[in-house]
């Protein structure tokens, strides 16, 4: 707990929560001391707030950019409706008007969504100000002065703190990659709770992938800009190592039933496996303590140790069991260990990166990096495209526009004390899927109920109005460092700042905590009813189109394998690529099934099949890399016939999903015969292999490795392909069942 604490007072998050904290004070200390006029320091403060949401992880050019934006966009939104604000029949349609145009802007992508955010907080803040002690026009520029300061502060934060961002973003990637790990080696062992378990690794993938994407932008991004500096080689390594980390991670060659029911009788073999990787997930922990100097690095000497144990296991068992009754056994947790050594060699590797520095490691080409950097799209054909009830985007704005007309009416109507706190809390919670805007209501809710209660009592202890001051001013860069973290106490901090800069110029504090609660209350009712009532975005009516993305970049990603099994030699710039695309689909089908299981029971429709064609992905992709992996890491073979019979057969099986999915008139049937006498020539092959193999070590030949290699390879890409056939053949059975009842 105090670990956490401390660590969280070290983060990346609270420094930015000190440096708006500290852009919002100093103007409004300036303001009150030396111009006597708190209302000049609050525009600017007001300014800093309406940017900082934008100031998230990316290259230092989308930073700025998306600060920029922000800044001139507050200006105009604030001029705009602070004309109009006491017209009320001209408002009430650019209120609407502006809400959805602002709320629409975020079909550009998520940064885009961050500065649909200011935009629509600049029109709800608009109608605090009191325009009689500041005009319109200066307040609004005051509003801009608060952005370029805030702006330059995020500028001297990146100078005097260079390595903050990177090096956090690896030790978060480092401590999810850990606990992605850790749950690969339950499943090993675990057979009770599998399903629950894969559902994690789903979680896990998901934010892994987040974060590699923005490690990517960034380090990328940065040598492309400033060229191939020390550092950025170090970062790019250590990055590299992670994308393979996790790709070894997902590409683990374990049929789990197959497993249980080969080793159901020597379960001691699979627990020094499980060992293995805990162990290394452990180091890995290390290495994000060492990067966040809290240790020195120190090499690990319980993974040799344990090798050596699995060494000694896979002996036995070959013994105990023995020859050619053990072969296939044998291979299977010999391929198992050769994986796992890959791991630690991928594990050392960073610790050699950390240690020294080499200039001859591989690292990619200016014209190779910016292909991985995935670009933004600002087409403005996004704008018309979505410009239909299809688009969740275009249904979110539009319930927002209207939701924020009836939240404003409500404040008006009952003349409530701060109506634009109803507004607030609306564009705050309302997301554009039920299951987020239904957990942040729940906890906008109760952190707002928990920062009024804390805030009654210190009321209730002392009318001190420093300590109301002191309070104010610590909960503002806690509210701001939480959001991301923990949304409910930042609420609960948010509610504590709010209400003690009320108190130190409002006498009935105790009221102003009343309207806060009732306020807070009706926006979340609002915005959690509207999202059921109001063209509701079931994730059902929308996955389909992330079953499509990820089969296509499945089946992409098996044809560049081919490719490079065929062709051998370095891996390519397309295979790279192809893999990218394969994982970061997977990620946001993952991501659309988490969405999906956070809507109400009667709207998750078909989740039990839904699952099935989630996790025949994700599996597909799993077995694919492992194929992609064992290709890439050892020599291998001419490539027979039978081979590229089963890649064309299982492209043709995705393409034949991908065609019931989009509801084809003509859905091509494939004949598996030939994938019949395909497996067949495999399985002679494999027989005759090891039949030689036996012979070899009746003749005293133990040690040959020709024959040895030519098993494993034959074995591994075999068992990967029928897999992979058999996966495909589910998707097509599960695509038809989903679309027979949607």
């Amino acid at each position: 707990m105090l670990e956490s604490i401390i660590r969280f007072f070290k983060s990346l998050d609270f420094l930015k929560g000190i440096v708006l904290a500290v852009a919002m004070l100093i103007p409004v200390f300036l303001s009150i001391y030396i111009l006597d006029d708190i209302h000049f320091g609050f525009s600017i403060a007001l300014g800093v707030l309406f940017c900082s949401p934008t100031d998230v992880p990316g290259s230092n050019k989308h930073v700025f950019f998306g600060i920029l934006i922000a800044t001139f966009l507050s200006f105009g939104l604030t001029l705009l409706f602070g004309s109009v604000a006491n017209i009320l029949w001209l408002l009430l349609p650019l209120l609407g008007i502006f809400v959805f145009l602002v709320s629409y802007i975020s079909v550009f992508g998520f940064r885009a969504s961050l500065i649909s955010f200011v935009g629509l907080l600049a029109i709800v803040l608009s109608f605090i100000h009191d325009y009689t002690q500041v005009s319109l026009l200066l307040h609004a520029s005051l509003i801009t002065l608060g952005g370029l300061w805030y702006l330059s502060l995020t500028y001297l934060k990146s100078i005097l703190f260079p390595k903050i961002q990177v090096d956090q973003l690896f030790v978060k990637t480092l401590e999810k990659t850990v606990g992605y790990l850790r749950i690969r080696a339950e499943l090993l062992g675990n057979s009770d709770n599998r399903p629950a378990l894969q559902h994690k690794l789903f979680e896990l993938q998901i934010e892994i992938n987040e974060h590699h994407e923005t490690l990517r932008e960034i380090i990328l991004a940065s040598r492309s800009k400033s060229g191939s500096s020390n550092r950025t080689r170090r970062q790019q390594l250590i990055f590299t190592e992670l994308v393979d980390i996790l790709e070894l991670a997902i590409a683990n060659p374990v049929d789990y039933e197959k497993f249980d029911s080969v080793f159901k009788k020597h379960k001691e073999k699979i627990e020094a496996f499980q060992q293995l990787v805990f162990e290394i997930a452990n180091h890995l922990e290390h290495i994000s303590k060492v990067i966040r100097k809290e240790e020195k690095l120190k090499a690990n000497d319980k993974i040799p140790e344990i090798l050596k144990n699995i060494d000694r296991h896979i002996d036995y068992y070959r013994i105990l069991v023995g020859l050619p009754k053990a072969r296939k056994g044998t291979l299977m947790l010999l391929n198992l260990k050769n994986y796992q050594e890959k791991q630690v060699q991928n594990v050392i590797a960073i610790e050699r990166v950390l240690n020294n520095y080499r200039k001859n490691d591989e690292i990619l080409s200016d014209k190779e990096a910016n292909r991985f950097i995935t670009p933004q799209d600002y087409d403005f054909k996004k704008l018309t495209e979505n410009f239909n009830f299809k688009s969740p985007i275009f249904k979110h704005s539009l319930r927002l526009a209207i939701v924020v007309l009836i939240g404003f009416s409500i404040g008006k109507t009952f003349s409530m004390q701060n109506p634009y706190w109803i507004l607030l809390t609306v564009i705050i919670i309302m997301r554009p899927s039920f299951g987020l805007t239904k957990s942040r209501s729940i906890h906008r809710v109760v952190g707002t109920l928990i920062g009024a209660a804390i805030a009654a009592i210190i009321i209730l202890i002392t009318q001190n109005t420093i300590v109301y001051g002191i309070v104010a001013a610590i909960s503002l860069p806690l509210a701001y460092s939480l959001v991301q973290l923990n949304f409910r106490n930042a609420a609960v901090f948010v509610t504590l700042n709010v209400i003690f800069v009320y108190a130190i110029f409002e006498p009935n504090i105790l009221l102003v905590i009343q309207y806060r609660i009732v306020d807070t209350l009706i926006g979340a009712s609002l915005a959690f009813v509207s999202n059921y009532v109001l063209w509701p975005t079931w994730q059902f009516q929308n996955i389909s189109e992330n079953f499509n993305k990820a089969i296509s970049s499945n089946q992409n990603f098996l044809k560049q394998v081919a490719v490079f099994y065929r062709e051998k030699g370095e891996v390519s710039t397309a295979y790279k690529l192809s893999r990218k695309e394969a994982f970061l689909n997977i990620g946001d089908l993952n991501a659309a099934f988490q969405r999906m299981s956070q809507d109400p029971k009667s709207k998750q429709v078909e989740l039990s099949t839904i699952y099935e064609i989630v996790v025949f992905n994700n599996t597909f992709l799993s077995s694919l890399t492992a194929l992609g992996t064992f290709i890439k890491n050892n020599k291998t073979s001419e490539v027979p016939a039978e081979f590229n019979i089963y890649v064309e057969n299982i492209c043709s099986n995705l393409e034949q999903a991908k065609q019931v999915l989009g509801k084809s008139v003509d859905i091509e049937i494939i004949n598996s015969t030939n994938v019949e006498n395909a497996k067949k020539v495999y399985d002679a092959y494999f027989e005759n292999l090891s039949q030689k193999r036996d012979h070899e070590i009746a003749m005293g030949e133990e040690h040959s490795v020709s024959t040895g290699a030519k098993l494993k390879e034959t074995l591994l890409v075999s068992e990967q392909l029928k897999w992979l056939y058999k996966l495909s053949e589910k998707l097509i059975t599960s695509t038809k069942k989903y679309k027979s009842t949607v």
